[in-house]
């Protein structure tokens, strides 16, 4: 990544680890990082630069400038994410006489393509993190994971970072406050909070403003799990954790999660879990 030539940028502080094992040992090679990097203090910017991979930036402190194509000039402060990517001029950089402390990925893979399609990721432009500080944890270990030289720690490292920028794009007031995003949030959550409750879909439907066939493809589209089968995954998996905290008798549990017939609700354990309640238990 052309970002290495910014070992000239100052004297302060600079951690740049390449990947340091063969493509082919890796198993996760829709999206592998080649390069990670700190820049502490970054005191220049770069004009007219480009780049051959994508990069993922994140500016942890300080204030600056992020521009694309000659476009907009994007004001870059403390808890802020953009990329870099082919076939596109950059200028960035902190402010004259300031600076900027930058992590940067450098990555490549279909997974990128994959996400420019599903996610609400825009290109060219800065988003404001929320809770940044809560990101550095997962970076240290990413950074740990690539300098280790271990392919399956490399695999690690690209999977904490596809992770992390699933938390920070989706973590987002427009997508989440859209009508389509905020109802289907509402759905689920009151679902979640209704394990404990016999499911009736036609009350929840109307309690929602919505009708039946819409919640069914509301779930569906959230879950890619039919309503009932979703219904049903989440107490079992509540049932799971009774099971391992609690010495609760069986018949208690599957009455408490909505199900009066202990026998149905032990073959639709066993069907999603792969064995009996008891023998869970036991076992766990």
């Amino acid at each position: 990544m052309e970002l290495l030539m910014d070992n000239m940028i100052n004297n302060y502080i600079k951690n740049i680890i390449d990947v340091k094992v063969d493509v082919s040992k890796l198993n996760v090679k829709s999206l592998m990082i080649s390069t990670v990097g700190y820049l502490h203090y970054r005191t220049m910017p770069r004009y007219n630069a480009h780049f051959s991979k994508w990069a993922i930036v994140l500016i942890t402190k300080g204030k600056g400038t992020y521009q694309v194509n000659k476009g907009i000039r994007h004001i870059v402060e403390g808890g802020s994410l953009f990329f870099f990517y082919p076939n596109a001029t950059f200028d960035y950089g902190p402010d004259p006489k300031g600076f900027w402390d930058e992590y940067y990925f450098s990555i490549e893979g279909e997974r990128i393509a994959e996400w420019l399609k599903n996610w609400p990721i825009q290109p060219g432009t800065v988003k404001k993190i929320r809770e940044c500080e809560a990101q550095l944890n997962k970076i240290d270990r990413i950074f740990m994971l690539m300098k280790s030289g271990s392919p399956s720690n490399a695999d690690r490292a690209s999977l904490l970072l596809e992770s992390m920028l699933y938390d920070i794009i989706m973590d987002d007031d427009t997508y989440l406050k859209s009508n389509k995003n905020h109802r289907m949030i509402a759905i689920v959550e009151d679902i979640s909070n209704s394990l404990y409750l016999p499911f009736n879909a036609t009350a929840t439907a109307k309690k929602h403003h919505v009708s039946l066939p819409t919640l069914r493809r509301i779930i569906y589209d959230y879950s890619g799990y039919p309503l009932n089968d979703y219904i049903h995954r989440l107490k079992v998996a509540e049932a799971k954790k009774i099971l391992i905290n609690t010495e609760l008798p069986i018949k208690n549990i599957s009455e408490a999660l909505g199900y009066k017939d202990v026998y149905y609700f032990s073959r639709l354990f066993k069907k999603h879990v792969g064995s009996a309640p008891n023998f869970y238990r036991k076992n766990m």
